[in-house]
């Protein structure tokens, strides 16, 4: 009996043994080795341009938010219609055309966290040369979209004008954020890229200058990371590739009395029918010659496809002469600091391009060359791929001398600098735009300060502690009590 009370007692010893120090060995696994399931949000932004609308649906692990390069985007839906700003002889219509977007983006965004979602929109420069032209009515605009975006369940936060300096910013922001080219600032790399952004009715350009820019504003000075970045950015308001289009058919119409114009970017054998009246509906064109403001009669502009003849035409609508041969100046007296480092150009830079086969870092002779030869095409020739859109096939003719214009002569890009331009639409896991800047700016997800990198090893070894010294008060009961009853 006694025996046998003795071989139970080492047995349940044994057992209280094994068991602590199994206890011991699972408490000091590292806390990052277990996969917890990561606690995901979301955010969107409506970009409200001047010719679309478009909205993006972000995610991302809030336990990494305050890192860069940790949100992906989950969604993108393209408004159907033109810009809101299209809507001011009738602002509810405005908000209507946002519903079938946040149909579908809450069809991705689960219902638990739904009103949890932060919802902005921002409206860029057709909505600024709206409020130029008429304030209250920019306002009833943005009103509408702000009670239709009160509807839906989400956290909604705005609807706002961005000036055209905040637009670049986010724009530089969003391309640096993407590319990780802030984590590599720490890791002793300063390679930020500048943007060049093409809109309908604006374009931007943000960068870091080499030397000291004059005239700072607060929207260059920013703060991110623990790192101070002092950028260049400039918004050119009525220089987006649309208003950019008008100008140049208003100019044209205002050289000759006829009702037949030629056209010497539009394709040969291609004629566009335009009403004078047009010209009065934006504060870019409606400062127009005396023959322009009487009646609404048509004229036809026939295209003559001119290449040399259509990039003349289109350096016509800069005042270079405005600044005096100074290298830190570009065009209309606007002081630039000389461009340096590596560019993405995005929107309509990229697109024009694209349709163009000039993305792959082509050399700048080769791209001057390929535009003139599509410049000499006929509008029989250039229609011939059937998906593109037949509006905008007779137009990339004048977009891509434009773009030359706009790079070479106005921001002063050269042979050698042109390599530093690389012509994209998405980096890591978005599309490039302002967009995700300003939502990162606005949710307060980039940091000021160095994130401060932190390992979750505390929380193991006081559990091992924890464990053992339980487990060996344990074991010393037992045995005791065992002890005893033998």
């Amino acid at each position: 009996m006694f025996a046998h009370k003795k071989h139970f007692t080492n047995a349940i010893i044994g057992a209280l043994v094994a068991l602590s120090i199994i206890a011991l060995v699972l408490s000091l696994v590292d806390i990052e080795d277990v996969t917890l399931p990561p606690t995901v949000k979301y955010g969107m932004v409506f970009d409200a341009g001047s010719s679309h609308t478009s909205l993006f649906v972000y995610e991302w692990d809030s336990d990494k938010e305050n890192d860069t390069g940790v949100v992906s985007q989950t969604l993108s839906c393209e408004v159907q219609g033109q810009g809101i700003s299209s809507y001011a002889n009738d602002p509810p219509k405005a908000g209507d055309s946002l519903r079938e977007c946040l149909d579908k983006a809450l069809k991705v965004v689960p219902a638990a966290k739904q009103r949890d979602v932060p919802a902005y929109l921002g409206a860029t420069a057709g909505m600024r040369l709206l409020r130029e032209q008429n304030s209250s009515v920019a306002d009833q605009v943005l009103a509408e979209v702000a009670k239709t975006m009160r509807e839906y369940p989400v956290a909604f936060k705005g609807a706002q004008i961005l000036t055209g300096e905040e637009e670049g910013a986010y724009g530089w922001i969003t391309i640096n954020y993407l590319l990780d080219s802030f984590t590599k600032v720490g890791e002793g790399q300063t390679n930020i890229l500048g943007a060049l952004d093409l809109g309908g009715a604006s374009t931007q350009i943000s960068f870091m200058p080499r030397s000291s820019v004059i005239n700072w504003n607060d929207t260059s000075k920013l703060t991110l990371y623990g790192y101070n970045y002092n950028i260049y950015t400039h918004s050119y308001l009525c220089y987006g590739q649309n208003e950019m289009l008008k100008r140049l058919a208003k100019e044209l119409i205002e050289s000759f009395s006829s009702t037949r114009i030629d056209h010497p970017c539009y394709p040969k054998d291609y004629n566009e029918t335009v009403s004078l009246s047009s010209f009065r509906t934006s504060p870019c064109t409606n400062q127009s010659d005396p023959r322009l403001t009487h009646g609404n009669r048509n004229v036809t502009l026939e295209g003559r496809g001119n290449a040399s003849g259509c990039l003349a035409a289109i350096k016509k609508l800069f005042n270079f002469s405005a600044c005096s041969q100074s290298q830190d100046c570009t065009f209309d007296g606007v002081y630039q600091p000389p461009v340096s480092g590596q560019f993405i150009a995005f929107s309509a830079f990229y697109y024009n391009f694209k349709f163009l086969n000039l993305t792959e870092g082509q050399s700048l002779a080769t791209v001057r060359e390929t535009i003139k030869h599509f410049c000499t095409r006929s509008w029989e020739d250039v229609r011939s791929p059937q998906w593109e859109n037949p509006e905008r096939l007779p137009k990339y003719c004048a977009n891509a001398n434009y773009i030359l214009t706009l790079l070479l002569d106005a921001y002063k890009f050269n042979e050698t600098s042109w390599n530093n331009i690389f012509f994209q639409m998405k980096a890591g896991r978005a599309d490039i735009g302002w967009t995700l800047g300003y939502m990162l700016n606005l949710t307060n997800m980039i940091p000021a300060e160095a994130p401060v990198q932190m390992k979750g090893h505390v929380p193991s070894l006081w559990a091992a502690a924890v464990t053992f010294i339980v487990l060996t008060l344990a074991l010393g009961l037992a045995a005791l009590l065992l002890l005893l009853w033998v």
